[in-house]
């Protein structure tokens, strides 16, 4: 359970065997056979509260920090996996309908030729994300949260072991879209990539300063739109960088590739630093 939007109660799945979990709360794995990479995992079938009747203020913090504590030590056993097989991990993080999807499609098929990707894709339900990534190229484990508004690390271990990733290759973690858990919850990822649309308000890194504070990037996608919407481009990157001094920003079309090499440079940059380790190692 996450305690700051109480996502996540009742019984959880991933297509079959029960799995309980310190808090209290249970979900269920199953690994049939089935070839890697095409299937869907199921996560939170219980009702979503903002609240937890009974619990007092200082037992819900408790029962988060538990939780979050938690989750770390599988995100830390994600990242020892990741650099030991020189893997770039990216957490890619939104608002619904800022354009992930279709960014991460073009990305693959722009980088799959220097590079081997694998995709986790997070949705509350279906598996039509996981679906158009497959097309692109990539292959793709879908997790559905069903009341969950994010992924956690264990989730994506789980998703991981399906996907067999290649020493050296890319893995992108399409995040469920949302602003504000996943800002918590460390998967294991080298970083954090947050997608703002021209659609959506300038003052959003003001509004959820947490994700953009966490965040190493901050794309500012579908700029081809920008003739047409009232968007501030200036004052959204000055109030990024007032959350975040460090952020790195890219301004982009994914629709019309204005931009892209931007963000392929700053891709590779990363995966030779995640290879660095790996090419040491022998």
């Amino acid at each position: 359970m996450c305690t700051v939007c109480g996502c996540g109660e009742g019984e959880t799945t991933i297509e079959g065997h029960e799995h309980q979990h310190d808090d209290g709360h249970s979900h269920s794995h199953v690994h049939d056979h089935h070839e890697h990479g095409d299937h869907s995992h199921d996560y939170g079938q219980g009702a979503a509260h903002a609240h937890a009747p009974g619990l007092s203020q200082s037992r819900m913090v408790q029962i988060e920090q538990d939780i979050l504590s938690k989750n770390n030590q599988y995100a830390d056993a994600n990242r020892r996996y990741f650099s030991e097989h020189g893997i770039l991990c990216l957490n890619l993080v939104s608002s619904p309908g800022s354009g992930k999807t279709t960014l991460l499609s073009e990305t693959i098929k722009g980088m799959s030729d220097q590079h081997s990707v694998a995709v986790i894709e997070g949705d509350q339900q279906t598996a039509l994300d996981a679906d158009r990534i497959r097309k692109s190229g990539a292959r793709a484990v879908q997790i559905n949260t069903g009341k969950g508004c994010h992924l956690d690390a264990h989730m994506v271990a789980h998703a991981m072991a399906d996907l067999q990733l290649l020493r050296g290759s890319m893995l992108f973690i399409e995040n469920v879209g949302n602003l504000v858990c996943p800002a918590a919850f460390d998967l294991g990822e080298v970083a954090k990539v947050v997608i703002l649309s021209v659609t959506e308000g300038a003052d959003k890194p003001l509004k959820y300063p947490d994700m953009f504070h966490a965040a190493s990037l901050m794309i500012l996608n579908k700029t081809d739109l920008l003739p047409y919407v009232d968007f501030d481009v200036a004052a959204c990157c000055d109030y990024a960088r007032r959350i975040n001094p460090g952020i790195k920003i890219v301004q982009l079309s994914a629709t019309t590739g204005e931009g892209m090499q931007q963000w392929y440079d700053w891709i590779n940059a990363q995966c030779k630093i995640a290879q660095t380790g790996l090419s040491e190692a022998g």
